[in-house]
């Protein structure tokens, strides 16, 4: 029994202690598209990019500098999920740097950046 006891703190222990990464939240399509056809989300989209992606790297105007993010090519994956995930993650070696879930809605705030991203994209 002590066995079993000292066995199972092992493995318990090794796997709290192993780093695993974060996942973050996963949205359907659905989620991302009511988004889109939301005016208020999609305006608080486009709030957040201008003060945080805008204001330091992306512009709506083609830069040499930072990826353009309204066409149709992308740097790191173009499905929503990645984009979500390099918008929290950041890009290492880049000056993307990741923004987590710090925005005041988390989560969702990301989302509506990238329903913002998606409705204003060009035609592929």
């Amino acid at each position: 029994m002590v066995r079993v006891l000292i066995y199972l703190a092992v493995v318990i222990t090794s796997f709290a202690c192993s780093e695993q990464p974060v996942e973050p939240k996963f949205a359907d399509t659905a989620e991302v598209q009511a988004f889109m056809v939301d005016a208020a989300a999609v305006a608080r989209g486009e709030a957040i990019f201008q003060g945080s992606c805008a204001s330091f790297c992306h512009t709506v105007e083609l830069e040499p500098e930072a990826s353009f993010l309204f066409d149709c090519q992308w740097n790191h994956g173009s499905s929503d999920q990645d984009i979500f995930n390099t918008i929290t993650s950041g890009v290492a070696n880049t000056r993307m740097v990741g923004f987590g879930s710090n925005f005041p809605e988390g989560d969702d705030d990301l989302w509506k950046v990238v329903a913002y991203l998606r409705s204003n994209q060009q035609a592929c």
